[in-house]
């Protein structure tokens, strides 16, 4: 399955870890979230890390890129 992209940059929390459960509880195996918030890096972060997923985080300038994989 191809790697979905979630774009949650200037949203507040708790909307990206929305977006992300969303895009989770379809099954997606490979999701990319982009934050440009520390908290909301964290609270996607976590959410995915105790959905069973791996995470990676890469900073790029003030956005955050949130690899997960399952």
């Amino acid at each position: 399955m191809a790697n979905n992209v979630i774009d949650a940059r200037g949203l507040s929390c708790p909307e990206p870890v929305i977006l992300t459960k969303n895009e989770a509880d379809k099954g997606t195996k490979s999701i990319t979230v982009l934050v440009d918030i520390e908290v909301a890096k964290e609270n996607v972060s976590r959410f995915l890390e105790n959905a069973g997923y791996k995470v990676a985080v890469k900073e790029s300038g003030e956005d955050f890129e949130i690899t997960a994989t399952k």
